[in-house]
């Protein structure tokens, strides 16, 4: 199966990288709000992130269709270019394709997608989300459940220091909450102390060891520790558990990319990343495409262009 990267690489030469504002963005901005009220409401309670981010891609799949049938109809000036005459008047033909699999209907969700992803709070929370229970993720003491839930609205609300001593005291209630050492590491990496942020997450493994927060998140306190190989490393033993997930591609990728400067291994993983947010219908998609287009730059620089294509051909990429 091809994917498409759709993105124009005119950027690099001046242009803007999607080509002009669209004259619907006033369409796109109502659909686009719509589509966020609909991801506020879903719930992430006890849910795999997969069974979450197909519940977003209904969100913005029921608002696609719309916005690409409305940026057709807006387009008057070519439409009427496009009119023939027949019985003395002139009649306009409207042809839009609403296979969901055709160029124009993905470039219509992406743009959608695109949009949410800056401007939507909620699908980035959502989407972030991976609060599937374990055996020991939860508490079965009262008291330690409800600092602990304390602890999560202090943390929305970016109060760590406040957080974090809520958590704590769950875990001197509940040593095995797997949940709350999670967060302690969360609020120990926002207040940028890693090595306890490392301890907690240790913590969690040592409880749950296949804990998919734990050991992403690890990955990430390697990456601002700048231990890239341990990073790298992390993320390689997150793909033993859950092989299929994008996050040890794309996260490989970045490091290989913005850290190591090795951009052909960087596009490799960011490639696989890419794919498998597509097929998965997750909306990060828009990330791996932007550090798509940032190693397209450096490689051009380079005059890797050709390479460049060459490793995009290899994984079913192509661009428009």
């Amino acid at each position: 199966m091809k994917f498409l990267l759709l993105f124009t690489l005119g950027v690099f030469l001046g242009t803007n990288l999607f080509g002009q504002e669209p004259k619907s963005s006033t369409l796109l901005k109502e659909l686009a709000e719509n589509s966020c009220k609909c991801i506020d409401s879903i719930s992430v309670y006890d849910k795999k992130k997969g069974d979450v981010t197909k519940e977003i891609h209904k969100c913005i799949d029921a608002q696609a269709g719309a916005y690409q049938m409305g940026k057709s109809l807006m387009d008057l000036d070519s439409l009427k270019e496009k009119a023939v005459e027949k019985n003395g008047k002139k009649e306009i033909n409207i042809s839009i394709n609403m296979d969901k699999n055709s160029v124009e209907y993905r470039a219509a969700y992406y743009e959608l997608e695109r949009y949410l992803m800056a401007n939507c709070k909620s699908i980035k929370e959502k989407v972030a989300s991976n609060d599937k229970q374990g055996k020991h993720s939860l508490s079965d003491n009262p008291e330690a459940r409800e600092l602990y839930s304390k602890g999560v609205d202090e943390s929305k609300k970016e109060n760590y220091k406040t957080a974090l001593g809520l958590f704590e005291k769950a875990v001197k209630i509940d040593s095995a909450f797997a949940f709350a050492w999670d967060n302690i590491g969360i609020c120990y990496r926002k207040l940028g102390d890693y090595d306890r942020a490392l301890a907690a997450y240790k913590k969690s493994l040592e409880i749950d060891p296949e804990g998919l927060m734990p050991l992403q998140n690890i990955a990430v306190v390697y990456l601002y520790k700048k231990e890239y190989n341990n990073a790298i490393e992390a993320y390689q033993k997150l793909a033993e558990i859950d092989e299929n997930n994008p996050e040890v591609y794309y996260g490989i990728g970045n490091i290989y990319a913005s850290s190591l400067n090795e951009y052909e291994k960087g596009l490799d993983n960011m490639c696989k990343a890419y794919n498998l947010y597509i097929a998965q219908k997750s909306p990060y998609r828009t990330d791996a495409e932007k550090i798509i287009q940032t190693i397209y730059a450096e490689m051009k620089k380079q005059g890797k262009e050709d390479r460049f294509f060459e490793i995009l051909k290899s994984h079913n990429i192509k661009t428009n």
